[in-house]
């Protein structure tokens, strides 16, 4: 079998070269992420245009998905190298000047005297590091380093979310959204949602007019709030490490399953974030515990993995790529496909959603799934304009191929996002019958289905977002 589960891999000073990014597409990246809270926008841009240019020179759908840096608190940078910061010394913290060091670290947030209390413990990074803060004296706060560690570049600091008086999107993030947009971002993410007025504020056209928003579920207001949020969304990050550093460590493994289990009973892909192979951002191979956390992710029903660091600025970007599709691809084989359509539908009945289009996509998405095996059919080809019929196939998990055909480009690179699909381009005809049987043409031509082969065939009567409504068993010609 394949690998299904889909691999996206954050671009930095590591793996912006084409050689490598040639590498990491042919190793099994799906989406490239952009993080938009490093470099110059510049910068930025030029990686886009550079991911573009290898995917196309490859033939392939790789999507781009821009992360909005949103209010998150950064360091002013170290010296290179970083510093080590030795447990039990003392360390201030201010807000002025240019650089920081062992001594005294540069914040970016000018409230942070106000907002910080005395008692207060700050972790930096993603925990590498933790202080508690003991006075404040004059313009500086002076803090205990509880937990002593290494940091470098300009790691986030974080402040209980509750006490910021920081909104998000930012006056920057929208700023950095229009460029985006104007080029044809696949996707954006938004990072410390809080509710979904947070997303509403982007003022986007919907997928796939406007790039799919991704909604990063960081902050103790966005588990309160999940619902609304996932169902404003084109898909939730459960990004592990500003939410465990919000909520207490040993929930963090529940609220992933939580979350997850909400985009499944809403149909939104889900994404599984953060450290998920931190060790290879140095060594050639993972640690047995980031194997196993992989698998249980892909277990837990994610529909894509996260890389950050690890390509960002590791030692060997393709190494960790084609490490995350072996281990992915394993657990694919291994997952509980004969039960999962029976969990996704005790999942449906405990959610409190009661939307009328859910329940026509679901009866109409999970027969198609039954229909593939019962018929021994040889895939399932879903016919979208927006990318939710082939995503509410996706969550039944069918174990045959899955094809999403589709009129636009954009789509089809929102779709290398969707667990198991292979996005593919065709023309629309006049008819929807017509329409369902070019799409099997060009399934063909492509050489995915072979003369004689059935096929599933998935569609709307009608041009409407979430018109799923009909159900075909075509032989290929």
């Amino acid at each position: 079998m394949a690998r299904r589960t889909k691999i996206i891999a954050t671009i930095g000073p590591a793996s912006e070269d084409e050689s490598t990014l040639r590498g990491m597409i042919e190793a099994g990246m799906d989406v490239a992420r952009i993080g938009l809270a490093h470099g110059t926008l510049d910068e930025q841009v030029e990686k886009f245009h550079m991911v573009r240019k290898v995917a196309s020179n490859l033939g392939k759908h790789v999507g781009i998905v821009v992360d909005l840096p949103g209010p998150k608190i950064r360091c002013a940078p170290f010296n290179e190298g970083g510093v080590e910061l030795i447990e039990d010394t003392q360390v201030s913290l201010g807000v002025e000047g240019s650089d920081s060091s062992s001594d005294f670290i540069n914040v970016d947030y000018p409230n942070l005297l106000q907002d910080v209390q005395l008692g207060d413990s700050l972790s930096f990074g993603d925990g590498q590091v933790v202080v508690k803060v003991e006075e404040s004296e004059g313009d500086r706060l002076k803090a205990r380093v509880v937990h002593g560690g290494r940091l470098e570049g300009r790691p986030g600091i974080h402040i209980p979310s509750d006490r910021l008086r920081l909104s998000s999107p930012t006056d920057h993030d929208l700023t950095l959204l229009d460029t985006f947009v104007e080029l044809g971002t696949d996707m954006v993410a938004l990072s410390f949602v809080r509710s979904a007025h947070d997303i509403r504020r982007l003022g986007v056209e919907p997928a796939p007019r406007g790039p799919m928003i991704i909604a990063k579920i960081e902050t103790k207001a966005a588990v309160s709030n999940l619902e609304g949020i996932i169902e404003a969304s084109g898909a939730v990050m459960v990004a592990r490490g500003d939410l465990g550093t919000e909520e207490d460590i040993e929930e963090l493994p529940h609220l992933q399953k939580h979350i997850i289990q909400e985009c499944i009973a809403l149909g939104r892909p889900a994404i599984t974030a953060t450290q998920m192979l931190e060790s290879m951002v140095s060594a050639p191979t993972p640690t047995r515990a980031e194997a196993s956390d992989i698998a249980n992710a892909v277990f837990d029903g994610t529909s894509a993995v996260m890389l950050s660091g690890e390509t960002a600025i590791g030692r060997d970007p393709i190494n960790a790529v084609r490490t995350m599709a072996r281990i992915t691809a394993r657990a694919d084989e291994k997952f509980s496909y004969e039960s999962w359509s029976e969990h996704i539908q005790a999942i449906r009945r405990e959610s409190k959603s009661d939307a009328a289009y859910l329940r026509v996509t679901d009866a109409l998405t999970m027969a198609a799934a039954r229909t593939a095996t019962d018929t021994d059919a040889e895939a399932i080809i879903c016919l979208s304009r927006s990318g939710f019929t082939v995503r509410s196939v996706a969550r039944f998990r069918p174990t045959v191929p899955l094809f999403g055909m589709t009129f636009d480009d954009r789509t089809a690179n929102q779709l290398s996002l969707s667990w198991g699909t292979r996005p593919l381009i065709f023309n629309e005809q006049a008819t929807p019958a017509a329409t369902a049987e070019e799409a099997v043409a060009t399934a063909a031509r492509v050489g995915v289905v072979r003369s004689g082969d059935t096929v599933v065939v998935v569609s709307g009567s009608s041009a409407a977002t979430h018109a799923t409504d009909t159900l075909r068993v075509l032989r290929v010609p």
